[in-house]
């Protein structure tokens, strides 16, 4: 049987960072958990706080399952996570300047061309231009899970529009309203300063032709998309307007926003919505959701985009394994987070172990996302291991298996009471005239018990992160 690392306890001691909690733990009775538990839905529903699952019918909007036991990081632990996210950032971006320019790394052998160039997210429009201040990802979320005391490995890159965020934030707001005294009793690192250093950092990458304080908005596909709530809910925190593409139009040099006071010129576009979408004249003519022209007007200096079109090559999980290569090749440096271990199936040889291994590995497509598209061997029947296999077959290369991981657990608010749940984490780093991350992040907790998948699409929730001062 599997052992997984609990991050509470330790040979049945409790650990430090979890030492406050152990208390308040034992005085939640099974009623004031009830009472708690229907309080948090009551406020996630009152809030708007839903995710739609796209494709399954019934209803699309759903609320996030919330755990209320909290997740703790010591100050030390969060300084080692800090240091390997922001290099991790540093290195993905400065692979991007690169392969949109002299391409050097593929040059020096140390990543295949074709894996860059033939790629599917890699955008030919933007090749030779470097975005203000070189930077392409904005905002990176870097997925890590746990195995032990001191091991932390990175799951995937998010490069382009990292999702997630407003459960970060509306998870400690939402701790403390309930459980206030645990605040005054714990000295917790605050999150809610997110939505300004995301702001500070959209505003520091304005365009060259930017000479006034930059004029910053939020684009949005629009209410059917399933994180609508969290575009609405950062304008809202950040002090912008969140727009359709239809409410942007481009004029000579610039992009122009309607507004009932007449044309105002915007800055920089936080964009959530594909590059495909973008500029029907650059990208897809079909698309209702972009703004014509635009794209003329980002290259020419006119306007900022971010994340930048084509920073979907970074985060593409073949190219992920390359990433301690860039770390090198860019920094100089030795990578402070560790992959997972990954087998390449674009690779004959890593195929065909696969093949013959699929019972024991996750299997993942390289562009795929939301728990979609994938295989985790150990819990899949003989019959989806086979379908499975039928469909890689068709194209090797569109999959990428690693190991099955002993996710870390953490205490878990269940029906029965507490039991331990895998957990995975996901922190923002924001990535402009500086780098900087809040001290927390996304934590998703698989509620199903021996469930391995995170993803609120497949039945996970999420919990409040803590980072303990020191």
């Amino acid at each position: 049987m599997t052992s997984y690392f609990n991050e509470m306890f330790q040979d049945e001691a409790v650990r430090a960072p979890y030492a406050q909690l152990q208390d308040w733990m034992q005085k939640m009775t099974a009623q004031r958990r009830v009472v708690k538990q229907a309080e948090a839905e009551e406020l996630f529903r009152r809030i708007g706080i839903t995710f739609a699952v796209y494709g399954e019918g019934g209803d699309p909007d759903r609320l996030i399952p919330f755990d209320m036991f909290p997740r703790v990081f010591t100050g030390s632990e969060w300084a080692r996570l800090e240091k390997g996210i922001k290099q991790r950032a540093r290195a993905l971006n400065a692979f991007l300047v690169d392969v949109y320019g002299r391409g050097e790394i593929v040059r020096a052998g140390r990543i295949p061309a074709k894996l860059v160039y033939q790629n599917a997210a890699y955008e030919g429009a933007v090749s030779g231009f470097v975005p203000p201040k070189g930077v392409y990802s904005h905002i990176v979320g870097v997925d890590i899970v746990r195995t032990g005391p001191t091991d932390f490995y990175v799951l995937e890159d998010n490069c382009r529009t990292p999702s997630g965020v407003s459960y970060m934030l509306e998870s400690r707001e939402m701790m403390m309203r309930m459980f206030p005294d645990l605040f005054r009793g714990n000295r917790i690192e605050p999150v809610d300063n997110y939505p300004e250093k995301l702001r500070r950092t959209l505003a520091s990458v304005a365009p060259s032709k930017c000479e006034h304080e930059p004029v910053v908005v939020i684009l949005t596909p629009g209410h059917f998309n399933s994180a609508y709530y969290e575009h609405s809910f950062l304008a809202d925190l950040m002090g912008v307007e969140l727009v359709e593409g239809q409410d942007l139009f481009v004029e000579g040099p610039f992009v122009f926003m309607r507004t009932t006071e007449g044309p105002k010129r915007v800055d920089v576009i936080y964009r959530r919505l594909d590059d495909d979408f973008l500029d029907p004249l650059c990208f897809r003519p079909e698309s209702m959701l972009g703004i014509p022209g635009l794209m003329d007007v980002y290259r020419s200096g006119g306007v900022s985009i971010c994340s930048a079109p084509g920073a979907g090559v970074a985060d593409d999980k073949a190219v992920y394994t390359y990433v301690p290569e860039m770390v090198r090749f860019y920094l100089g440096e030795e990578p402070i987070l560790k992959n997972v271990p990954t087998w390449k199936c674009a690779e004959k040889d890593d195929f065909a172990y696969v093949c013959s291994n699929l019972a024991d590995l996750v299997v993942k497509e390289v562009h795929g996302s939301g728990g979609y598209g994938m295989l985790v061997g150990p819990k899949a029947s003989k019959a989806e291991i086979e379908a499975f296999r039928a469909v890689m077959m068709a194209n090797p290369g569109n999959y990428i298996a690693q190991p099955t991981l002993a996710l870390s657990t953490t205490p878990t608010f269940v029906e029965e009471g507490i039991a331990p749940r895998h957990v995975d984490l996901r922190p923002y780093c924001l990535v402009g005239e500086r780098i900087e991350l809040v001290p927390g992040g996304l934590t998703r907790v698989a509620l199903r018990e021996g469930s391995l998948v995170v993803n609120s699409s497949q039945g996970g929730g999420v919990k409040d992160t803590w980072v303990l001062a020191e």
